[in-house]
């Protein structure tokens, strides 16, 4: 597995276990990393993502809930939930990380990790928001500065 992408996995597990038990990001991921030891890169890209995730949160959550119809994001299965935040982290607040590729991981992520219909579920929203929302977000960061 590629280094960044397995820095999204344990990014994912991350978000998981802090939305499951409330516990400080920073905390989770010394937990995470005392258990299960990661190259350097791994734990570098992994917690810009948590971070950033975690800071934008509340955004993003509002981007989700406009693209996602006739369903809650409270009422979503938390591993989607998770996965959508991290690849609209990834879409509008990471300029290293290209479109496709950031869709294309949250899609393997969903594969992996949610259910039959995950995939499909990620890659529809994740796709309106890069359409609709990626544009926008770049035009504020050139007159307001940096979101994250």
């Amino acid at each position: 597995m590629r280094l960044r992408s397995k820095a999204r996995e344990v990014t994912l597990h991350l978000l998981y276990q802090i939305e499951i038990s409330h516990r400080d990001s920073k905390d989770a991921l010394h937990s995470y990393l005392e258990n299960n030891p990661q190259r350097q890169e791994v734990i570098d890209f992994s917690s810009t993502l948590l971070e950033g995730v975690m800071r934008n949160e509340d955004k993003i959550d509002v981007l989700i809930k406009k693209y996602v119809k006739n369903w809650e994001i409270e009422r979503m299965a938390i591993v989607d939930r998770n996965i959508l935040r991290l690849g609209c982290f990834e879409l509008l607040f990471l300029e290293e990380t290209p479109p496709k590729v950031a869709i294309n991981e949250a899609i393997e992520l969903a594969k992996r990790f949610g259910d039959v219909d995950s995939p499909r579920f990620v890659n529809g929203i994740l796709d309106k928001i890069y359409k609709m929302e990626s544009k926008t977000y770049k035009e504020s960061k050139e007159t307001d500065g940096e979101y994250t």
